[in-house]
């Protein structure tokens, strides 16, 4: 079943402002609060999926990539890379969203303990980001990465247990949660968290481990390996499933996302999947035409034919000499010819520069676009 719209889902434009998303999402969250709806799976349906959009929407990053490749960007591949995975949004995610900005005030952290977002995901690991610096030598070609990541991992001595002998929690009496009631300008709220002793689990540990101190996980190290698909962009990113921090005392493993960055090329600029390089040459090969030899990306020889009369700041292609796509094809070296002046002329080149000069042929028109900037201007018109 396909996803509706964030926007469409909380009845604003795309263009609304933080605050509009905020209060949109708090009347719709209101009218379908469980708690106002007992038994009611459709009202619950509808407060988990306003929660799910509010949540992207009123994060500037996620909602950028929304905007940019809709439920994509947040919840599969995008760009190139794959984005975060929001399909295990369950109601005690929905709910702590809620209370984390609707709550009323203080005591959420007694209401919720460690801030875990309910019994089925408060014992997963927490997602961390790195970032991978390319150079465009790598960004063609495709590589595979070293990086060091430093990453909560199960405990080898209680191998993540966290303990030993298991007993019912004393403060949910084994039901992972506990009920309190608050008071808001619409009545009543009976609030259902996570038990912050158990956090969620029902049962608590007759001797915790002495090493992870009842976690289940301890810091670690590792040196991993990402496999970097040829034609990534800067601020695509890869998701490593399972190697963000370990879950406590047993739970999944959280991902690690690795963030994509290029490094400044000192020849080429980077125009999606194009290049763009200044190429100084002679007035002489601008006037009279000729080939000229053209530095490629990986090395291999390449030249152009320059027409006769050619202007400086004229833009000549080379195609298939760019950029691979990551959905296929391959990009173009965009090359803008620019007439290189000697700083210095010996005697002879001097008048033989003075005589051309002086040439009929060789006197400026008067000021004015040049012929190609017209041309521009009529294609714009």
């Amino acid at each position: 079943m396909s996803k509706r719209d964030y926007y469409e889902v909380l009845g604003v434009e795309r263009g609304a402002s933080e605050d509009e998303i905020k209060k949109a999402y708090r009347k719709m969250a209101f009218q379908n609060h469980p708690d106002r709806n007992p038994g009611d799976k459709a009202a619950e349906q509808r407060f988990k999926e306003a929660t799910e959009a509010y949540e992207i929407l009123r994060d500037q990053e996620k909602r950028g990539r929304y905007d940019q490749f809709g439920h994509a960007g947040v919840g599969g591949a995008a760009g190139g890379g794959a984005g975060y995975d929001f399909s295990g949004f369950d109601l005690a995610d929905a709910l702590r969203a809620f209370m984390r900005d609707f709550g009323g005030g203080s005591g959420l952290e007694d209401l919720f303990g460690d801030g875990r977002s309910g019994r089925a995901s408060a014992t997963r690991g927490d997602d961390l980001q790195v970032r991978v610096k390319l150079t465009l030598e790598e960004v063609a070609s495709g590589v595979e990465k070293k990086i060091r990541v430093k990453h909560l991992t199960p405990c080898a001595t209680c191998g993540g247990r966290g303990g030993e002998g298991e007993v019912s929690c004393a403060q949910c009496h084994g039901r992972g949660q506990v009920r309190r009631v608050q008071q808001s300008i619409f009545g009543q709220f009976v609030n259902v968290s996570v038990c912050p002793k158990c956090r969620g689990e029902g049962r608590t540990l007759r001797e915790s481990c002495k090493s992870c101190g009842g976690e289940g996980r301890v810091s670690d190290t590792e040196t991993l390996s990402v496999k970097v698909p040829r034609g990534v962009a800067n601020g695509n990113f890869i998701p490593l499933r399972g190697m963000g921090d370990a879950g406590f005392r047993g739970g999944p493993a959280g991902d690690l996302i690795v963030w994509i960055e290029e490094r400044p090329h000192p020849l080429f600029d980077r125009d999606s999947d194009d290049l763009r390089l200044a190429l100084p040459v002679s007035f002489a090969t601008l006037a009279l035409g000729g080939r000229i030899e053209v530095p490629t990306l990986d090395g291999s020889p390449a030249t152009l034919n320059v027409p006769a009369g050619t202007p400086s700041g004229q833009v000549l292609r080379l195609k298939g000499r760019g950029l691979p796509s990551l959905r296929g094809g391959q990009g173009d070296l965009m090359v803008r010819l620019t007439v290189w002046v000697p700083e210095r002329l010996g005697g002879a080149e001097r008048r033989i520069l003075e005589e051309l000069g002086r040439a009929e042929g060789f006197r400026p028109p008067r000021p004015g676009k040049m012929p190609f900037e017209r041309g521009k201007d009529a294609f714009a018109g």
